[in-house]
């Protein structure tokens, strides 16, 4: 079992910057792919990055712009979120899927899921 819990989101004006945590809770932590994902009113959850053992993927619209990172020493994964847009408010969910060896874009292939957190960009 894994609990995630995610913190730092707000509210932040166009170009500026964020960053987000995710704190998990559990003995897979080491073993899952951590990621994020996001869901804007309206819209469906979307895939953002995902990081594994072998490294980590980024949808299109983020790379560039969001770096994810973790330490397995805290069980935490980050994702630092530069020049923010308009379009990237959403509620972000940290996500954990329990294989490390693959980093799928669906939903459906993830395990667990975080609360969200808010993310408002204001143009």
């Amino acid at each position: 079992q894994v609990q995630l819990v995610e913190s730092g989101g707000g509210l932040v004006q166009a170009g500026g910057s964020l960053r987000l945590s995710c704190a998990a809770s559990g003995r897979t932590f080491r073993t899952s792919t951590m990621g994020w994902f996001r869901q804007a009113p309206g819209k469906e959850r979307e895939f953002v990055v995902g990081i594994g053992w072998t490294g980590s993927r980024y949808a299109d619209s983020v790379k560039g712009r969001f770096t994810i990172s973790r330490d397995n020493a805290k069980n935490t994964v980050s994702l630092q979120m530069n020049s923010l847009k308009h379009e990237d408010t959403a509620v972000y969910y940290c996500a954990a899927r329990l294989d490390v060896g693959t980093i799928v874009v669906a939903t459906t292939g993830w395990d667990y899921w975080g609360q969200g957190t808010q993310v408002t960009v204001s143009s």
